[in-house]
């Protein structure tokens, strides 16, 4: 706050930036997602975590996903519509249920992960090697920090 009281600016908050670039970048990754492969960004997400995590249940592929669980489950759904996702039952809990790649899922997440990787290059192109990797660290440090705060202020499981 500023010597008078006066709050800063809505744009000088760090929070506000990082949405909004977010929110570009799933914008340009949307439109790449649905024009080169005919995928939303949810299915997209969940096809590139179900090929990096699997086997997933669908509350696992929310987390990795970074999407609530029904969009999570939606998203799953369309997958296994289109042959891309197998989803089978879980051995280890009997109403939940397991999500892996088929063979065609498999072939067009490695394509999804090289649009991915272009679409990283591209964001981050106008950033040096060390201006990356410093950014890296420091994104890390700072997930590290609120993952730990989310544990610290969530309710104790009795």
């Amino acid at each position: 706050m500023a010597a008078d009281g006066t709050p800063p600016a809505l744009q000088d908050f760090l929070t506000y930036r990082l949405h909004r670039l977010a929110k570009l970048t799933d914008r340009q990754s949307s439109d790449a997602y649905a024009n080169v492969f005919g995928l939303g960004v949810g299915e997209a997400r969940c096809l590139a975590a179900i090929g990096q995590f699997a086997p997933l249940s669908v509350k696992d592929l929310a987390a990795r996903a970074n999407l609530d669980k029904g969009q999570a489950s939606r998203a799953a759904q369309m997958l296994v519509d289109r042959a891309l996702v197998l989803k089978s039952a879980s051995e280890t809990d009997a109403r939940g249920v397991v999500l892996t790649l088929t063979r065609s899922g498999r072939a067009l997440w490695r394509k999804v992960m090289q649009l991915i990787e272009q679409r990283n290059a591209d964001i981050f192109g106008c950033l040096s090697s060390a201006e990356q990797h410093q950014l890296e660290t420091l994104f890390d440090r700072l997930i590290a920090h609120a993952d730990g705060r989310l544990e610290a202020s969530s309710p104790a499981t009795p």
